[in-house]
């Protein structure tokens, strides 16, 4: 299945959601303001955001006029590319090797999941892949992770629940060094209830990663659910206290109406999203493409 087909799919409930409504509201005439006044209810409905809506349908209200646009096609395309444009404002992520991507989010958001994905995402590309267990804090998190490293054929570091998550970070960057891994992945905990605690584990893991592996590249990414809507922009804030976070990977898009969160998140923290969840397989994560994410909403 291709990708375009695959995002089309994930994003059936957003898009019912808001083309029904659009046509609709087309099908009435007239480009008054009621007409922008109930595009930003539709968008706010969609999870676009109250800001974000606001200042979406009032760009796309002064090209209308200044163009002098009266046919609903005509709109839907230049909707279109006022949103492409706030992608294309945000900065790009080109992955390169060796790599260490730290996973950070809060617990339910599906990141065990989404390392198992993205570990067998890294293989496909014919990459050696390692994963870390460094959510020593949460019960079950080490074996859950190593059900997708079997399933994946994977190799995983682990220590017992209750260790050091630095010190198995260590021993997942030696051994990624001595086998010459492309690809550590390494999980964290997502305690935000013991934010004190959370920072100082976060800390010393990556003071550990860029001092035993300078020659690695690195990125951080937020899992986010999709289905949690405009909490998904609040979860970035409370991490954006701890880390760096270079790029997003949003889950479960397939499962909510609420796609437009991501339109928000660009408009507000102007990162990237790297990749997508559109199902439950375990090839189900695809690199994100705003044009094709654009696309996929009208």
């Amino acid at each position: 299945m291709g990708l375009f087909k695959k995002i089309g799919q994930a994003l059936k409930k957003t898009k019912d959601a808001i083309t029904r409504k659009l046509d609709e509201l087309l099908s009435h005439g007239e480009l008054n303001d009621e007409f922008f006044d109930d595009l930003t209810d539709i968008l706010i409905s969609s999870d676009v955001g109250v800001n974000s809506s606001m200042e979406i349908v009032d760009e796309l209200r002064d090209v209308c006029h200044k163009k002098k646009i009266r046919k609903g096609e005509d709109v839907k395309k230049e909707l279109k590319s006022i949103l492409k444009q706030y992608f294309l404002d945000a900065p790009k992520i080109e992955i390169e090797y060796p790599c260490v991507i730290t996973i950070v989010g809060v617990n339910g958001v599906g990141k065990t999941t989404t390392i198992g994905k993205l570990a067998s995402y890294f293989k496909d590309k014919k990459k050696e892949v390692t994963l870390v267990a460094g959510d020593t804090f949460r019960a079950a998190a080490s074996s859950q992770l190593n059900e997708w490293a079997d399933r994946t054929k994977t190799r995983i570091i682990k220590h017992a629940e209750g260790a050091d998550a630095a010190a198995v970070v260590f021993d997942g960057i030696s051994s990624a060094k001595a086998k010459k891994t492309d690809v550590l992945i390494v999980d964290t905990a997502g305690r935000l209830h013991t934010k004190t605690n959370l920072m100082e584990e976060l800390k010393k893991i990556d003071k550990i990663i860029n001092r035993e592996y300078p020659e690695a590249h690195k990125y951080t990414f937020i899992v986010l659910d999709s289905t949690t809507g405009q909490n998904a922009l609040s979860q970035i804030k409370a991490f954006d206290e701890f880390v760096n976070i270079d790029g997003i990977i949003l889950t479960k898009l397939d499962g909510t109406a609420k796609g437009g969160v991501i339109i928000a998140i660009e408009k507000e923290y102007k990162l990237p999203v790297v990749f997508v969840g559109v199902g439950e397989g375990v090839k189900d994560l695809e690199p994100f493409n705003a044009d094709e994410f654009v696309e996929g909403l009208f």
